[in-house]
């Protein structure tokens, strides 16, 4: 099984589930969540419904229903809008921002993959991949 090494920050884009999610993603490389709709409870209240992130010199914007979605990233600046909410894997460019939904690492949902994706910033632009796991692991 192959391990993601050299990861700098993680972005969750809600439907944590449980609050010790968080947690132990901070285990690995800070973290950036925003609440899904199956956040309830008094801990999800820690969570906003949107966040704003710069990373690598980029504008990274994170949503979990693309559907209320209330800015124009291009008007804003946006480099990347990620999204969770379908839980459908999908890389997709649209006027120049990439918006990237990683899927699910947790349990299986519906009948889809589970997965995550990887975003690589570099001086020569931005490749984004969705990996798919196996037993909870890159396989």
């Amino acid at each position: 099984m192959r391990r993601l090494t050299g990861v700098d920050h993680i972005i969750h884009g809600g439907d944590i589930g449980r609050p010790d999610v968080i947690a132990e993603l901070r285990g690995i490389a800070p973290v950036t969540a925003i609440r899904g709709n199956v956040d309830k409870g008094d801990w999800a209240a820690d969570y906003a419904d949107t966040e704003l992130v710069r990373l690598a010199a980029r504008s990274i914007f994170v949503v979990h229903d693309l559907k209320t979605l209330r800015i124009d990233p291009v008007a804003s600046g946006i480099d990347v809008i990620v999204s969770g909410h379908t839980h459908v894997p999908k890389i997709d460019t649209v006027d120049g921002v990439l918006y990237l939904n990683p899927g699910s690492a947790g349990r299986r949902r519906f009948k889809l993959p589970i997965t995550l994706a990887t975003l690589d910033i570099t001086a020569h632009g931005m490749r984004p991949v969705i990996h798919d796991l196996v037993d909870g692991r890159l396989g």
